[in-house]
């Protein structure tokens, strides 16, 4: 019988660093670089030269050292500069800061031509690394402006023409979407606005639902129903908070539905309220089926926004409507659970719930 040799990994394949060479990781780029003996070249880990063979492969701390060894830099991705990631990053932060400093929008084609870009690759490159496009994150800012203004600006008026609304008209069309409410009630911090709520109890602790004239715009839970109803009146401090009848309390038993027997059919009215880029992100959510799970990863993906993972967890994080927009059903990459607003436990049990009712 002729037994077969087995091969010693080289010195290369035993360093984690060549993982990151063989995936061309962007995110590498700047920790360390490589050289390829055969080539007499040095690269950064993204480079997307053919792999070489990793008997031939060294590591170095710095291009200096990997000058000092003999090597010359790579010309296809030029170890020695910035990452073309670091420089799109750049070109992006550049793009966002004049979005910013402009009153009145900026066209496609003068953002892209100020970053000196094409337009189609500008766009879809800010879309990556923002999670928005120029135009929705032009949109996000001046919203955050006429927010601001409201608060502190001389009138209504006044703050909505300062934001850059070319007039009252084009900005009440959408004023429930940006603020929530009328701008007069947002001025005066809500005052006028009617919050409907109740409080009741599920497996998971006490659970309290509120509500708007539009729809629900919190469902919170903790073990104590006390701590709920502060961070309530913590979120609409001005707005006339109104302990709930009968009627409305049937509204719990529904939410208090979906946490005991996942894919009841319960329809609930949502009043949302976020940034643009958080509803996308919830939006994606609620489309996760019941006893399935996504990644950050993923939702960034399906949202078109692959490299926005950071500002996903962020908006799941800032989700107040707990169980109907499911963020419970994001986990890590590596399958595990964690990062839940109401604590990690009743997240494991959500799961654990909607699994078994899904094989049943």
């Amino acid at each position: 019988m002729i037994s077969k040799a087995i091969s010693t990994p080289t010195p290369a394949e035993q360093d984690p660093r060549w993982t990151h060479v063989k995936m061309r990781d962007k995110s590498a780029d700047g920790a360390f670089w490589y050289s390829v003996e055969t080539t007499g070249v040095f690269c950064r880990p993204s480079c997307a030269s053919r792999t070489a063979n990793p008997e031939n492969v060294r590591f170095h701390g710095s291009p200096a050292a990997a000058r000092a060894a003999g090597f010359r830099p790579c010309k296809r991705c030029k170890p020695e500069g910035a990452s073309l990631d670091a420089q799109n990053a750049t070109l992006v932060a550049k793009a966002c800061k004049l979005i910013e400093s402009r009153s009145e929008p900026m066209s496609l084609q003068e953002l892209a031509g100020a970053v000196e870009l094409s337009p189609h690759y500008f766009h879809r490159l800010f879309k990556a690394k923002i999670g928005l496009t120029p135009k929705e994150y032009a949109s996000a800012h001046q919203a955050s402006r006429v927010r601001k203004n409201l608060e502190s600006g001389p009138s209504i008026t006044q703050a909505i023409y300062d934001a850059g609304y070319n007039s009252n008209g084009r900005f009440y069309e959408n004023a429930a979407g940006i603020l929530g409410m009328t701008p007069k009630q947002f001025r005066r911090g809500g005052q006028d606005e009617e919050i409907r709520f109740a409080v009741g109890q599920c497996s998971l602790g006490a659970i309290l639902v509120a509500s708007s004239k539009k729809g629900v715009v919190s469902i919170l839970i903790d073990d104590e129903p006390e701590a709920l109803v502060r961070a309530l009146q913590d979120r609409f401090p001005n707005a006339q908070l109104v302990g709930a009848d009968k009627e409305y309390e049937q509204l719990v038993a529904g939410v208090v539905g979906l946490v005991e027997s996942p894919g009841a059919n319960v329809e609930l009215p949502l009043d949302v309220r976020g940034t643009v880029f958080q509803r996308k992100v919830w939006q994606a959510l609620r489309k996760i089926p019941v006893g399935k799970t996504a990644s950050y990863a993923d939702i960034a993906r399906r949202i078109g926004a692959p490299k926005a993972v950071r500002a996903v967890a962020g908006a799941c994080a800032a989700n107040n409507i707990a169980v109907a927009i499911p963020c419970h059903r994001v986990i890590r990459n590596d399958g595990n659970v964690s990062g839940y607003r109401w604590g990690v436990e009743r997240k494991r049990a959500l799961l654990e719930r909607e699994s078994a009712s899904h094989r049943g």
